[in-house]
């Protein structure tokens, strides 16, 4: 019976690093991460060989070893995952969780049937079943999650697969099988059966949230943009009557100039060229960069400060075309803008002021906003980045934020400096 099990968990173990290998994103190249799991396998082999045909009656090897087993699959996972976070954790505990019900089909079917043969190959059926099914239904969401590298709350996730782990280990494995206690199987197989209704559901929900967040800051960006190009509108309207008016008032000018030249009356004239120069230089549709997308942002964003009398000194270097999306990176400096400007909206006329600085030349993407604050900032200990005060986690901005900055390898950092708040997004590509 022990070899039929031993060869039952040889045959999970493959399936287990099958699930590592596609739901997750790795960090080397594909050799390396073959030979990392085909050393994992080995590992995973000789325990089994250990604490079911070596010391078969030994309750201490079977802990032992199966703690071992844990320890390696997890670690093995996290070494070879490009991210090294509770993701990553996730999707290991997972794994070891999807598999055992292979291996609970083993016993199951040997104990219905008598035939070891037939419990192998209906173990290798539902195995395959198992994972194809959830190549369908879960990859996708997995694989996104990890792309997007946004960790907050997913130590919670992993508590989820170690309890349907502990449970049905518990109630088929060990310390009694199901070969001893048969009455077992139907509140087994209704556990696995629970397990993989609260996975899809559980990840479901968590990916149509993440598209309504999505969403949300998608409308929030198009409307800030539209709302940018009729600022525009009306300004390039405004100021195109305005340079009509000066065309019509310039012959004017020049019968004035003519008459002070006659008088030889320079310095008069020099006033006359200067007014006509700032009429002119005020009618200017003010261009905050090369970028249409950020511009316009940029604009809709500068007029809300000065709406509220906030001065805000902008120095944007962003050429037309750049090596990241505009409507993210638009998004990002929207969230930023926005997020300086509610800090010092409450303050005093002369507290009111924000300093922006956007450089993306040269391969290279830098942001920094500083603008002032009072009181004490609440820190996230995992990211040093600040939480809303209103939830005690990062407001929907800041998450959007650490978002883009993850899905471009940057990084984010902020600190407070004789009562001047800076934070700074940088990325070299």
């Amino acid at each position: 019976m022990n070899y039929l099990t031993a060869f039952s968990y040889i045959i999970s173990h493959i399936f287990l690093i099958l699930f590592f290998y596609l739901f997750m994103i790795h960090r080397y190249s594909q050799v390396a991460t073959i030979l990392i799991y085909f050393l994992l396998f080995s590992v995973l082999c000789i325990l089994d060989f250990s604490k079911l045909i070596l010391f078969p009656d030994s309750a201490l090897c079977y802990v032992v070893s199966t703690i071992l087993q844990i320890i390696a699959t997890q670690t093995s996972a996290f070494f070879t995952a490009r991210r090294q976070n509770y993701q990553t954790l996730f999707i290991g505990l997972s794994a070891s969780s999807y598999v055992i019900a292979g291996a609970v089909s083993s016993a199951i079917i040997k104990i219905y049937t008598g035939n070891s043969i037939w419990a192998i190959i209906g173990s290798i059926a539902v195995h395959f079943v198992i994972l194809v099914f959830l190549s369908f239904t879960i990859r996708k969401p997995c694989l996104r999650f990890q792309e997007k590298g946004y960790e907050k709350g997913w130590w919670k996730m992993c508590l989820i697969p170690i309890f349907f782990y502990c449970s049905v280990s518990f109630i088929a494995f060990f310390p009694h099988t199901l070969y001893d206690n048969p009455d077992n199987i139907i509140g087994t197989v209704f556990i696995i059966i629970t397990m993989f209704a609260s996975y899809i559901i559980v990840l479901s929900y968590i990916e149509s949230e993440a598209k309504r967040i999505a969403g949300y800051w998608e409308n929030k960006l198009q409307e800030s943009y539209i709302r940018g190009l009729e600022n525009r509108h009306y300004l390039v309207a405004q100021a195109e009557q305005n340079l009509k008016i000066l065309h019509h008032d310039i012959r004017h000018y020049s019968n004035i100039i003519d008459s002070l030249l006659e008088q030889k009356r320079y310095e008069e004239i020099k006033g006359i060229n200067e007014q006509i120069s700032h009429m002119a230089d005020e009618n200017k549709v003010k261009e905050y960069c090369s970028n249409l997308i950020v511009n316009t942002i940029l604009s809709n964003m500068m007029n809300k400060a000065l709406s509220l009398d906030i001065k805000v000194d902008l120095n944007a270097k962003i050429p037309k075309e750049i090596p990241v999306n505009d409507y993210e990176l638009a998004i990002v400096i929207a969230n930023l803008f926005e997020n300086a400007i509610q800090c010092v909206k409450p303050f005093e006329k002369e507290k009111r002021y924000i300093e922006i600085e956007i450089n993306c030349m040269n391969n290279q993407l830098f942001i920094q906003t500083k603008n002032e604050y009072e009181g004490e900032i609440i820190l996230d200990s995992t990211t040093k980045l600040p939480k809303s005060k209103k939830n005690g986690n990062h407001g929907w901005g800041m998450q959007s934020i650490l978002s883009f900055s993850k899905k471009i390898s940057g990084t984010v950092g902020c600190y407070l400096d004789n009562g001047i708040f800076h934070i700074m997004l940088y990325a070299k590509f």
